[in-house]
């Protein structure tokens, strides 16, 4: 039986690995079955979302949070929603509504 000779990191092909912090060549939001809503009505730009997400989808604009999420690469984690102060949740999580093809 022929032995399988693995992969060294060298080797592998590009985005099997990557550089460190970055994703920003790899839109991943097509994974996501629920996205992020935020009322900015309730909103007080903590920043709390903004530095918890792991996939940069907060968006920023002249240091003040805007209502968007950038979603090309929001997976739908929710882990926006949860670190939102309690008193206030500001974000919460819906259903993603995809295209009917």
């Amino acid at each position: 039986m022929a032995e399988i000779k693995k992969k060294g990191w060298k080797e592998l092909a590009h985005g099997d690995v990557l550089e460190a912090g970055t994703a920003a060549e790899f839109e991943t939001g097509n994974w996501r079955s629920e996205r992020p809503v935020r009322d900015m009505n309730k909103c007080i730009s903590c920043l709390i979302c903004w530095i918890n997400c792991p996939d940069s989808a907060v968006i920023l604009k002249d240091g003040k949070m805007t209502e968007e999420f950038d979603l090309k690469f929001c997976k739908g984690c929710g882990i926006c929603a949860k670190v939102c102060p309690p008193k206030i949740q500001a974000i919460k999580m819906v259903p993603e509504k995809k295209s009917g093809k």
